[in-house]
């Protein structure tokens, strides 16, 4: 296969088509000063865009690196195999009508095979895409107007959807972009495969991905592995949803985890920040290519201004971010630069006695920032400067420019609106080390996404799943708590029965009180197969007679739980094995109180996990009650993950709901597993 810098960093480029799209990459390629040759081909036209054409791939001087192919469909196939039989590099088909759109053309899956077959080892953007800009090089295979302009260095954009690609390449926000590439239906290349290779591009700082679906999960995962090995941040945009967590719908897992869950838990383990909005994914970068990963998320804000200063205190609760409590120093530096008139918290309102003055206002700003602060937040909205004169603003950019300077911790200026954070300024910002951040809202994202590719661990590689069987079988709950109880998770004790009278006799074995169910239904609580706290055998088996049915279990009573914990494990083909800790019980799906992570999870990524939940107070000996054994839970959790690991390449779903939290141990009282037959 030809080497995929070829396409992306070409030499020379061949436009094939007349209209008005590749007019525009004749032109885009000249905006933005690309230096090589572009020759158009056309078998009717004698130039394009003013300059001249071909009139046939094979008239070319030579065999181009890249070529955007802007015919339609069927031709794109003819075109592209005339490009590879000649050792073109490698070409963007900007043609719909293929993959995409199988129902409605019927041979649109059958046409992308052929176009794939016809490139050879030729590599292939798209189909149905734009292509990409190279802003390091000048090189635009792009069919419409972009926002971009020249760069020496700067951060990279995939995605999957060629209009995004356009409305982020307008971006005004300072941001430099290195390359903005599209990849359409993938027929051949990916978009992992894409990534790593702009990461692979030592101008490149960072990466931003627009996922709808991860698609190869293998490759997503080394592409990660690669951007980690680089010490290159990946910032992640994902939209849509996949069908794969859903499959399994016998169990509350099913409804409580999604593919969504998986996405994100993907992600954290991959150390890659995801964002939830295009302004997001942005300001994420720009503060990744400006500094780099944050080493917590504590921030030191400072505003003129009460009613910012508040506004950002509410904000930031909402967010993995802190503003910690000034500390002992702090408060002297701080006191000795405003005097005793100024409050002293985080976030300062500094009042607007030392507006104007450099050493002033750098002198507070290097009080506040300490040791132990991740990066220092300046509030400020430059005036528009169409309408006004913001030159007296910029000496808050000297200030921290000059505290960064004496403390070595970072800096950012950060604007309430997008509006107020001019692109020119912004970008003077850059050029001084200070990071520009354009609004409230998405700065705060962006601050909160460094600081989570910092933190995240990296060390365990997920658990890829092998290919789904068709047909799955569900284990009876005794089989179930067998199978984990092989594994380390404690079960209660218990028998099974096949008549009512067998399942009386059977509670002198086990002592009061019992629980009675009836085996071989998934949610025995709504069927009413479940009976509770049974004191005799008389009422063992009067339950049993109620429920009918022809095989029961009868088990031992939790009755000093503190907690109940749903731990569900699901085979997810986008995105691994996903573990949902949570709320348990069953109310567990209206709870809706879970964290989910992937296979395997070590057992410190599990604690923390169970503090995140809203339940988590009750783990710890809530209002007086007594609290859990953590050790004990966390031991079960980790029992039940070694099962599902075993099972891998069968397990379709694995659920202990709930999983009942005691002072002195953690216990399965009732399990839902289906496997299917091994490869």
């Amino acid at each position: 296969m030809q080497p995929l810098s070829r396409l992306l960093r070409p030499r020379s480029i061949a436009v094939v088509g007349g209209g008005t799209w590749c007019a525009a990459v004749v032109e885009g390629c000249r905006r933005v000063g690309y230096a090589g040759p572009v020759w158009p081909v056309h078998p009717t036209k004698t130039e394009l865009a003013g300059v001249a054409a071909f009139p046939s791939v094979e008239a070319l001087p030579e065999a181009p690196d890249a070529a955007f192919i802007g015919v339609n469909r069927q031709t794109s196939v003819d075109v592209l195999g005339a490009l590879s039989a000649m050792g073109a590099g490698g070409a963007v088909c900007f043609a719909s009508g293929f993959r995409e759109s199988a129902s409605e053309t019927g041979d649109g899956p059958a046409l992308e095979a052929a176009l794939v077959a016809a490139a050879g080892d030729m590599r292939i953007l798209g189909p149905n895409c734009y292509g990409f800009v190279n802003l390091l090089d000048g090189a635009a295979l792009w069919p419409d107007q972009h926002g971009g302009e020249r760069v020496e260095r700067g951060v990279a954009i995939v995605t999957q959807s060629s209009n995004l690609a356009l409305n982020l390449t307008m971006q005004a926000r300072g941001l430099p972009l290195a390359y903005v590439v599209t990849v359409g239906n993938q027929a051949q290349t990916g978009l992992s495969e894409i990534a790593e290779g702009l990461l692979e591009d030592a101008r490149v700082t960072a990466l931003g991905l627009h996922v709808e679906g991860v698609g190869d999960l293998a490759a997503f995962i080394a592409m990660a592995g690669r951007a980690r090995a680089l010490g290159k941040p990946v910032v992640v945009l994902k939209s849509g949803a996949s069908d794969g967590a859903r499959a399994a719908a016998l169990s509350h897992t099913g409804s409580l985890a999604g593919s969504d869950a998986g996405a994100c838990a993907l992600f954290e383990r991959l150390g890659m920040a995801r964002v939830k909005s295009p302004a997001e994914l942005l300001e994420a970068l720009k503060l990744l290519h400006a500094i780099g990963p944050l080493p917590s998320g504590r921030i030191g804000v400072l505003s003129s201004s009460g009613g910012e200063a508040g506004i950002i205190s509410d904000m930031v609760a909402d967010r993995r971010l802190q503003c910690p409590p000034l500390t002992a120093e702090q408060r002297a530096g701080l006191r000795a630069a405003l005097g005793p008139k100024v409050a002293l918290a985080n976030p300062l309102d500094y009042h607007t006695y030392i507006w104007g003055d450099r050493a002033a206002l750098a002198q507070v700003f290097t009080a506040m920032l300490a040791p132990h602060i991740a990066i220092g937040v300046a509030i400020i909205d430059f005036p528009r400067p169409d309408r006004c004169d913001p030159s007296a603003w910029e000496i808050v950019i000297d200030a921290c420019a000059d505290a960064a300077a004496a403390t070595g911790v970072p800096t950012a200026i950060l604007s309430s609106l997008t509006e107020t954070m001019p692109e020119a300024i912004a970008q003077a910002m850059l050029a001084r080390g200070v990071v520009p951040l354009s609004g409230f809202a998405e700065g705060l994202a962006a601050l909160e996404a460094a600081a989570r590719v910092a933190r995240t661990d990296t060390a365990a590689v997920p658990l890829v799943p092998g290919p789904a069987e068709a047909a799955a079988c569900l284990l009876t709950e005794a089989e179930g708590k067998a199978l984990l109880a092989g594994y380390g998770v404690p079960v209660p004790r218990g028998a099974e029965a096949a008549s009512p009278a067998e399942a009386a006799a059977r509670v002198a074995a086990i002592g009061f009180p019992v629980v009675v169910k009836a085996l071989g239904l998934a949610h025995k609580t709504e069927a009413g197969a479940v009976a509770l706290n049974l004191a005799d055998a008389g009422a063992v088996e009067a339950a049993a007679e109620r429920m009918g049915g022809t095989r029961y279990l009868v088990e031992e009573m939790v009755t000093d739980g503190v907690a109940e914990i749903i731990v569900g494990i699901l085979r997810d083909p986008a995105h691994g094995f996903v573990l949902t800790l949570g709320a348990g019980g069953v109310l567990a799906e209206m709870l809706d109180d879970t964290v989910s992570l992937l296979l395997p999870a070590t057992g410190a990524e599990i604690d923390a996990a169970l503090d995140r939940l809203r339940m988590a107070p009750l783990l710890g000996g809530y209002r007086g009650r007594p609290a859990a054994d953590r050790a004990a839970l966390v031991a079960a959790v980790l029992a039940v993950q070694d099962c599902a690991t075993a099972h891998a390449d069968t397990l379709t779903e694995l659920e202990v709901n709930p999983l009942i939290a005691t002072p002195d141990r953690a216990v399965a009282v009732d399990a839902l597993i289906r496997l299917g037959e091994k490869p």
